[in-house]
């Protein structure tokens, strides 16, 4: 069981962007077509990944298994509690977009959708992981111990040194 609850440390990278690329798609779609329903799938998938990483998430499952082998430009590994925070983030944006579908009407709720989308887009296109940044703000602050996540106190290096490894690959 305490297998099934784990979160994977680290992330491919190429995993995490897919999956940003499917909720760009799943809230945009539902932006588009108004079919608030798709809140139901988006929340699951979530809370889902929130509590088991990919395993019982089907986007994430098609993320770490069809997609991010393939994305070879894509692959870098990082630390999952950040990822799983980002995870977080979003399950308490669709969470609080589906109450609000239930008791104010799609009208309101689309609203909601529109910080993820951006959040994601991020993620997805750009490889910016706005909730990990957020993470390293709250481990500079104190609010997250230092030792959930060592290497995360300074993100912008670790982005930076990312990018000029690729560089070099290039």
């Amino acid at each position: 069981m305490k297998k099934l609850f784990a979160f994977p440390n680290p992330v491919n990278d190429a995993a995490a962007r897919t999956v940003a690329l499917g909720v760009v798609t799943m809230s945009v779609l539902a932006l588009v077509t108004s079919w608030a329903w798709i809140l139901i799938p988006l929340t699951y998938g979530f809370l889902a990944r929130v509590a088991t990483g990919p395993t019982l998430s089907p986007l994430g499952q098609f993320a770490t298994r069809v997609s991010a082998p393939r994305l070879i430009a894509w692959q870098k590994f990082v630390p999952g509690p950040p990822k799983r925070f980002a995870q977080a983030v979003g399950a308490a944006f669709t969470v609080a977009a589906t109450i609000t579908w239930l008791s104010a009407g799609w009208g309101a709720a689309r609203w909601i959708l529109i910080p993820l989308v951006i959040a994601a887009s991020l993620e997805g296109f750009l490889g910016y992981c706005l909730g990990c940044t957020m993470f390293g703000w709250l481990i500079r602050a104190g609010v997250i111990p230092d030792s959930i996540c060592v290497e995360c106190g300074d993100l912008f290096k670790r982005y930076t040194a990312a990018d000029d490894r690729a560089n070099s690959d290039n």
